[in-house]
């Protein structure tokens, strides 16, 4: 766990050169985003979880509607001047709901590094002069709800139960299998 966190810690320390351009951060940015968005859609259905798949899907589109809706009704100017869509952030949104849905289907294993990519997809957005803090952060707690709200847990594995029963005239047993 704790190599985890330094790992975690040196990427990000690692991830900030003095000498990059915003159009490099934005690159980084988009790469960061969407290969997220593939993992949290493709890893489950790679594995079979159709479920897991279409919660993924269903939070990532979720979280882009409320997104884009949120940057009509409350303009505010990049800080780059190129637009009038800075909040919330897009691509945390996007981000965060991707790692939070990767964190339900498919446990810790996965969480630190995929909510450590997400935080980086914030950073690249404020140093790539495309987003303000606040803006990540509105987006971040929006996408970051919005995968934990539409995505369940995944269910446990290969599962049996037997059980006992028994009524007035006799009993038996009932066996049960998930899988």
């Amino acid at each position: 766990m704790r190599l985890r966190l330094l790992s975690a810690a040196a990427l990000v320390s690692f991830a900030s050169p003095l000498h990059a351009k915003p159009s490099d951060w934005q690159t980084a940015s988009n790469v960061a985003v969407y290969s997220l968005m593939a993992l949290s859609i493709g890893l489950p259905a790679a594995q079979g979880d159709k479920p897991g798949a279409f919660q993924a899907a269903g939070s990532i589109a979720a979280t882009s509607l409320v997104t884009e809706g949120m940057k009509e009704a409350f303009p505010k100017s990049r800080p780059d001047g190129s637009d009038r869509k800075s909040f919330p952030s897009g691509h945390a949104s996007r981000a965060f709901a991707a790692a939070a849905t990767l964190y339900n289907r498919q446990g810790q294993k996965i969480e630190i590094p995929a909510f450590v990519v997400a935080g980086f997809v914030g950073i690249a957005r404020v140093e790539g002069k495309k987003h303000y803090w606040t803006d990540v952060a509105a987006g971040a707690a929006l996408g970051t709800a919005a995968g934990f709200l539409i995505t369940n847990a995944a269910p446990p594995g290969n599962q049996a139960a037997l059980s006992p029963w028994v009524e007035h005239k006799g009993g038996g047993l009932s066996l049960a299998i998930r899988f």
